[in-house]
């Protein structure tokens, strides 16, 4: 394939980059006032990149001499990330218009184009010096976004402690990577599978199982989740809505196409891992969030919990399970950002955010609107039916079993019941508890509009959608195999 076509199949990552470099020109030489014409044309940037992802050469295959790949599974994967990044930035402009010396700049829109661009490299890569270079790119924006708000002490906390967690587990993949190499001899997808398939190396598992632990850090997966609960409570409410979706995304994506593509042959040996992972994230991140009185950090152990359930999918090691991968994330992505616009709204008579779970109390007799969606959103997440998290919990369930994993899927489910009485809690303290002072009430349209939007899609309504979401992720998860 020529350098054009394989430039073409790369689109989305160009408009990207080079909307980010212009937008960071523009921020240099426009400075605070040029905020919000950089936050609105990022917005119109992303979706210039998903546009980018219909054309035919973002289904061309492998290019670059197998570097970079462009199929329906990045492609899925990048629209979830997309539209994750840009409700990001939307949702910027209000949380930090506090008059505290920590106002929204410019630089918040063109940090989180950059990151994009990384996890569409993540999520796309075919080669493992590919994955390096996207995954260092998305998490050097990150650990600037953590630490954004540079007068907040949670902030520049939640930035130092990703920042030194996250090159510890950059560290570990990057020597897994080069252990890969050394004992295949080759960094492209393919051929290491050809490696794996040859027979068993102790050279090769050990490099397996670095490769699976840095990525574990990236997914917040157990055990290398431990940074998760900090820096999603310190850093600013529109950064933790980002980490929580997009990031995600392109880690659990990544991860697949890491375990079907270039690990495939050695499925008996990264299934014990991943099913570990899986039932330990569930278990923990149920039982953890159990006491908490924090509600970032209550949907930061949620995070963990459905990290775990994406990974009983992965487990089946199937068609149908990366497809269910693929249906649990969609409806994650739309359920998290419900979550955390809730707590965007949550804001005391002067206008000073509030997180506490007491605070939510009696919001149904205060903001019933409010207090509805939560409880969707809530339900959803404890997969209650007939609410959509109840198919995206059934969905990795039934692949988990056709592929022969009955006591994993039995396990997960019973697990699933812990989760469950967190989730219920908040929804009891709203609708029983005494009503705590009311939120501010705000002008916020966009962001009504977009918990209305969500709400409903969660809701029956949504069971339009479903259909035509396991046909796509069907044809996403055929491009693996």
């Amino acid at each position: 394939m020529n350098w054009i076509a394989s430039l073409q199949a790369t689109l989305p990552e160009l408009v990207l980059s080079v909307g980010a470099l212009a937008l960071m020109l523009v921020s240099a030489w426009g400075g605070q006032a040029s905020t919000r014409a950089v936050s609105w044309t990022s917005v119109a940037v992303l979706i210039g990149a998903g546009v980018a992802l219909a054309g035919p050469a973002s289904y061309a295959g492998v290019v670059f001499d197998g570097l970079y790949r462009a199929d329906a599974f990045a492609a899925f994967s990048k629209v979830l990330i997309y539209v994750a990044a840009a409700v990001s930035i939307v949702i910027a402009p209000r949380f930090f218009a506090r008059g505290d010396g920590d106002s929204l700049h410019p630089e918040y829109p063109v940090l989180i184009l950059l990151s994009a661009a990384g996890m569409g490299m993540m999520v796309s890569a075919g080669d493992l010096l590919t994955l390096y270079v996207g995954l260092e790119l998305q998490s050097l924006a990150a650990y600037v976004l953590a630490s954004f708000m540079r007068r907040d002490q949670r902030s520049a906390e939640a930035g130092l402690k990703y920042f030194v967690l996250g090159a510890l587990a950059s560290g570990i993949l990057l020597y897994g990577i080069s252990l890969v190499y050394g004992f295949s001899g080759t960094t492209l997808f393919t051929d290491i599978a050809v490696a794996y398939g040859a027979g068993k190396s102790v050279g090769l598992t050990f490099g397996l199982v670095f490769v699976f632990a840095g990525l574990a850090f990236k997914m917040s997966a157990v055990p290398f989740h431990m940074w998760t609960p900090d820096v999603y409570e310190g850093a600013p409410t529109p950064v933790t809505t980002f980490f929580a979706s997009a990031p995600k995304v392109a880690a659990v994506a990544l991860g697949v196409r890491v375990a079907i593509e270039a690990m495939g042959p050695a499925i008996g040996e990264w299934r014990q891992i991943v099913i570990f992972a899986s039932l330990a994230s569930i278990i923990f991140g149920a039982v953890a969030a159990i006491g908490q009185k924090n509600v970032k950090r209550l949907l930061a152990y949620s995070s963990i919990n459905n990290v775990g359930f994406l990974l009983v999918g992965l487990a089946a090691g199937t068609q149908e399970g990366v497809s269910s991968v693929l249906v649990y994330l969609t409806i994650y992505v739309a359920m998290t950002l419900g979550g955390f616009l809730i707590v965007l709204q949550m804001r005391d008579a002067e206008g000073n955010p509030v997180e506490t779970i007491d605070s939510l109390s009696g919001m149904s007799e205060t903001r019933p609107g409010l207090a509805a969606a939560m409880a969707v959103f809530m339900f959803s997440l404890a997969g209650i039916p007939p609410l959509l998290g109840f198919f995206a919990k059934l969905a990795v369930f039934q692949a988990a079993v056709n592929a022969g994993l009955f006591p994993l899927a039995v396990v997960g489910f019973v697990a699933s019941v812990i989760g469950a009485y967190y989730y219920l809690r908040i929804v009891k303290v709203m609708y029983f508890d005494s009503p705590a002072p009311a939120f501010q009430r705000s002008n916020a349209m966009v962001e009504y509009v977009l918990i209305t939007v969500l709400a409903l899609f969660i809701s029956p309504v949504g069971w339009f959608a479903l259909k035509p979401l396991g046909v796509a992720t069907m044809a996403a998860a055929k491009a693996l195999f």
